[in-house]
């Protein structure tokens, strides 16, 4: 989680919502992200589908099983489905998203829905104080 906050800095230094993650297996990160919409004009660049597109392309396969996804918020529906789709096996967040979350705070998407195909686990509020401070420093500096 704590390379996650690092790449989450980095999306805030880039003017980004700082959202950082990262994904492992077999205790390697082979993957890394951050959230970067409005620099990619993307809507769907989203830190944790970063992180699914570098892991894909540094394994060479869209399916990633066994993995763990490390991020600082919990994901949107959209990272939800991208997760599942990608077989990853556990997602591993830092602080809730009350306004959009799909680990149980709006939406109980993950841990996986029993009608998708497959089962994610899921566990917020590691390292939850840092990562919602984060968030908070950011929207504040806006306002």
């Amino acid at each position: 989680m704590r390379q996650a906050i690092i790449l989450a800095q980095r999306a805030e230094s880039e003017g980004e919502v700082p959202v950082g993650a990262v994904l492992v297996l077999d205790g390697e990160i082979i993957g890394e992200g951050w959230n970067c919409p409005i620099t990619t004009n993307d809507p769907t660049a989203h830190a944790e589908i970063m992180a699914l597109r570098d892991a894909g392309n540094n394994v060479a396969n869209y399916r990633l099983p066994g993995s763990t996804l490390y991020v600082t918020l919990e994901p949107c529906p959209m990272c939800a489905g991208a997760i599942v789709h990608a077989r990853v096996k556990r997602v591993v967040y830092g602080t809730t998203d009350p306004k959009g979350g799909a680990a149980g705070s709006v939406f109980n998407l993950l841990p996986s829905d029993e009608r998708f195909n497959h089962a994610v686990a899921a566990e917020g509020g590691v390292l939850a104080d840092d990562c919602s401070e984060l968030l908070r420093s950011f929207f504040r500096s806006r306002r």
